[in-house]
């Protein structure tokens, strides 16, 4: 079903939101950038009282950050692989059970990366791969001339033929082997009681928005009742059997502002 506008929903029924969890790259942020008005956007939402909880495909020593410096409650990081929060001025964390042992997943993760590389030549990981705990970023556009939409499919098919998830963000091609992704990695920490939430009750799940911009969110649209994805998505709605419920006008950060303001000013009605 093709999403509506965002500038539709009615406030009236956006009032029972209770928390945010967002997308970072090409969501929140823009062109690379975190704009300072989508800085405010977070701080505003937390300051009008929502929980807000980032999910991310981005690797754990950028969450370790996110966690302590930027206004959330918690982050689940490398597409559901953990979630950090911070808990009497420490940084926690609690793993998704993954179905096998770290030193299992990496040697697996390894071997995929030599049979990627065998067939792409030209493949480069991220730039932040050395950051990251449980997966394996390929670059298709971040840092290295974009790859073609063809390629692109090639190397997701080789991933899934090797048993591994691989999904498509805005920027990578994020694999990894375990079963969690961004929606189970969210379920396990809400289920543990929400550790580092300090909003009373705890908002339960038909009280969450997601928003976010690409494929890999595809999960969390398929699972919220309130989900939103900035117009940057259009170009990947061809490839969603579960598009989000509305999109905004604007792309990436400008369009969670758009989401944010709507949200805040359905609150205040």
């Amino acid at each position: 079903m093709k999403p509506s506008a965002w500038t539709s929903a009615d406030s009236r029924e956006l009032k029972v939101i209770r928390g945010v969890c967002l997308d970072i790259d090409d969501t929140l942020s823009t062109s690379g950038k975190l704009t300072s008005e989508a800085y405010d956007a977070l701080w505003r939402l937390k300051q009008a009282g929502f929980a807000v909880i980032p999910i991310t495909g981005r690797p754990a020593g950028w969450c370790d950050h996110f966690a302590r410096f930027w206004p959330v409650d918690a982050i689940v990081g490398e597409n559901g692989a953990f979630t950090f929060f911070m808990k009497e001025g420490v940084r926690r964390r609690l793993d998704t059970p993954a179905g096998a042992t770290f030193g299992e997943l990496k040697a697996r993760l390894t071997a995929l990366s030599e049979k990627i590389l065998k067939r792409f030549p030209q493949a480069r990981w991220a730039s932040d791969q050395l950051y990251r705990e449980y997966d394996l970023a390929i670059d298709i556009c971040e840092d290295v001339p974009p790859w073609r939409r063809d390629q692109v499919d090639e190397l997701l098919e080789l991933c899934w033929k090797e048993g591994a998830h691989a999904k498509l963000s805005s920027i990578h091609v994020n694999a990894w082997f375990g079963e969690y992704d961004k929606k189970k990695g969210l379920e396990h920490w809400l289920s543990q009681g929400a550790p580092g939430l300090a909003l009373e009750p705890r908002p339960q799940w038909e009280e969450l928005l997601f928003i976010g911009d690409s494929p890999n969110d595809e999960p969390m649209f398929a699972s919220f009742r309130y989900s939103v994805g900035v117009a940057n998505l259009i170009q990947y709605l061809d490839r969603l059997k579960s598009p989000p419920r509305w999109l905004t006008l604007s792309e990436s950060g400008q369009g969670f502002i758009e989401m944010a303001d709507k949200l805040i000013a359905s609150r205040n009605q």
